[in-house]
């Protein structure tokens, strides 16, 4: 039961975080969305361990957080320097 909540939730996530990586409007949305899908992933790792009772997804899991972390951590100082054009489009 527990399981099944647990993909529903990281499905409906990820299918939220979709359509903000499409809509935009920002490069800062399109950031966040994707460390929700990582997020998401790391769900997805959880609950194939609480399905299978093998410990190896929660390894997995912990690999994808610690490489999401670093990657949002690169894409918001790439953002961060980039010039400010876009922030004239999102007022628009």
């Amino acid at each position: 039961m527990i399981t099944t909540l647990l993909v529903l939730s990281a499905l409906a996530a990820s299918a939220l975080a979709t359509v903000r990586i499409v809509k935009g409007p920002t490069h800062a949305d399109r950031v966040v969305a994707l460390d929700i899908l990582l997020a998401a992933g790391v769900a997805l790792c959880v609950a194939a361990s609480l399905a299978t009772a093998r410990t190896v997804f929660l390894d997995v899991g912990i690999g994808l957080a610690l490489v999401g972390f670093v990657a949002t951590i690169g894409w918001a100082r790439l953002i961060d320097r980039a010039p400010r054009s876009d922030v004239k489009e999102a007022s628009r």
